[in-house]
């Protein structure tokens, strides 16, 4: 398959997570509804660190395997073992880093330039970017990263299939992935649904890219050349990011003392992130 149909088969599976983005400027919505569907978003979101730790792990069992049948040396599991703890580290460390910096950084501009403050102030906010944004569009942020360093490991999946010339399981993987950012973009967006702060369709766009931009790039670069560690590599990074984004949505759902709305809505983002990895499945992948 050329480079240019591998690119699209790419764009169509990361362009199918702005089918759940415009949930998140939903208005009027019931607080139990609201409850339900943050759940929803975090099973699918717990799904994908399993996924991804699994999908990760591979490369480390064969390994392990490898020495147990006398096969390979220690070196491999090293190594793997190596990236797979860094990888996972700084993916949920380096977020918490980030998140905290963010929010010394927020409150250094509502101190300083607070309401009645200079309109040279005022520039200064709106320069200091993310740092003014509302939690709940941080959080937007932080899930559309998780997710998009995810779908560069799906990106490299496929690129990989189309250059072999398996063209069946290329586009299969794109129907299974596809249906995956279907449902993460709804992920992305559910901090921002039935809330106060309702995003702007640019806002909503630019965290499409974010999150589902990756697969078209990964795509790309997989028909290129094929690398194991760096599949590795991105699969923890996502992991980590996405736990701690699955941390942070698990304790604001805790407050609103709805246990059964949170365990039906978790159970049904679980189910969806299963039903439509089973497609991805029957392609032996």
């Amino acid at each position: 398959m050329s480079l240019s149909h591998t690119v699209l088969l790419g764009l169509i599976a990361g362009g199918t997570i702005f089918l759940g983005l415009p949930v998140g400027r939903l208005r009027r919505m019931p607080p139990g509804l609201r409850v339900f569907l943050s759940a929803v978003a975090v099973g699918v979101l717990v799904f994908l660190v399993w996924d991804v730790l699994s999908a990760a792990w591979e490369p480390l069992d064969a390994a392990l395997g490898d020495v147990h049948d006398h096969a390979g040396g220690g070196g491999r599991v090293a190594g793997y073992g190596l990236i797979f703890a860094v990888g996972l580290s700084v993916g949920l460390l380096g977020l918490v880093g980030y998140e905290h910096w963010l929010k010394r950084r927020s409150a250094s501009l509502t101190r300083n330039f607070g309401p009645g403050a200079m309109s040279a102030g005022e520039l200064t906010a709106r320069r200091a970017g993310i740092a003014t944004w509302s939690p709940a569009r941080r959080m937007a942020l932080l899930i559309a990263i998780g997710i998009g360093l995810h779908n560069f490991a799906e990106g490299l999946a496929i690129g990989q299939s189309a250059a072999k010339g398996d063209i069946a399981l290329a586009t299969l993987l794109v129907v299974g992935f596809g249906l995956h950012n279907a449902t993460e973009g709804f992920g992305i967006v559910a901090p921002l649904a039935g809330g106060d702060d309702r995003p702007s369709w640019a806002f909503l766009a630019a965290m499409g890219v974010v999150g589902g931009g990756p697969t078209f790039v990964g795509a790309a670069l997989g028909h290129g050349f094929t690398s194991e560690p760096v599949s590795v590599a991105f699969l923890t990074l996502a992991a980590g990011s996405i736990l701690y984004v699955v941390i942070q949505l698990l304790g604001v759902a805790a407050k609103a003392k709805r246990p059964e709305l949170v365990a039906s809505g978790l159970l049904l983002g679980l189910l969806a992130g299963f039903a439509t990895d089973a497609v991805v499945t029957l392609a032996g992948v």
